[in-house]
């Protein structure tokens, strides 16, 4: 069973603040199954937005684990913003959570590219 998308979150924000950088989540979405989207802010101005993994990058169909994919990298807010609209208007029930930190390291599982 694949862990609820309020718990990630929550988990999400505090690992974030344990690393000393700031999270907020701009918009909540479903409790239980809600997908989850990632933006991220750097101090140089620019944000990278992280979306939910294709099911293609999930090895087994019990596979519980939440994958995400680079949707844009250091691009400019109103570029972030006009996706994320977009996400809002094909799933209303989506989450959108604002980290500010200069690297995601660990917080969150990105499939490489070359994946693809």
């Amino acid at each position: 069973m694949r862990l609820k998308s309020h718990i990630f979150v929550s988990s999400l924000l505090r690992r974030v603040f344990s690393l000393g950088g700031y999270a907020a989540v701009l918009r909540k979405g479903a409790e239980e199954a809600g997908a989850v989207f990632v933006r991220q802010r750097t101090r140089v101005g620019t944000e990278t937005l992280y979306a939910p993994a294709p099911q293609n990058f999930f090895e087994e169909e019990g596979d519980t684990a939440r994958r995400f994919e680079v949707r844009l990298r250091d691009v400019a807010a109103e570029a972030i913003d006009s996706t994320l609209s977009s996400e809002i208007r094909f799933d209303p029930d989506c989450w959108i959570v604002e980290i500010e930190v200069e690297d995601c390291g660990d917080l969150l599982d990105i499939v490489a590219d070359a994946d693809r």
